[in-house]
């Protein structure tokens, strides 16, 4: 399996994100649904974007583990934040659990009028093994 993740020339380069990434060959695609901060009991975490985007990037880990995977494997991050809600806190969760090394995945934000009651964020993945 190859993976690469593209900047074409002419586009914005960022060290946060990809502005895509191609799959090749066979491979275990494994797609997540969206997640919110949310613990094992379903219980919103903490009121801030960051607790909760910390709690995300806890439950994505956990899916990933559970199939031999880790966040080093994500290519698309796709998320959806509370309008009105400010990201900073949830891209600082994200640079902690992140590896700089690693290319960074393609990812969408949408700002959204309503999430699961008490959400601040949700998101979903798409990692390749």
């Amino acid at each position: 399996m190859s993976v690469r993740h593209i900047n074409p020339e002419g586009l914005h380069r960022s060290p946060a994100f990809s502005q895509a990434v191609v799959v090749e060959q066979p491979a275990k695609t494994i797609y997540i649904g969206g997640q919110n901060g949310v613990d094992a009991d379903g219980k919103v975490v903490g009121p801030t974007m960051g607790e909760q985007a910390r709690q995300v990037f806890r439950n994505i880990r956990t899916i990933l583990e559970s199939e031999g995977a880790t966040l080093a494997n994500v290519v698309h991050w796709r998320i959806a934040a509370l309008e009105g809600q400010t990201f900073d806190d949830g891209v600082a969760a994200f640079q902690e659990v992140w590896d700089r090394n690693d290319p960074p995945p393609a990812i969408t934000v949408h700002f959204v009028s309503g999430l699961n009651p008490g959400c601040l964020v949700e998101i979903d993945a798409v990692a390749v093994i």
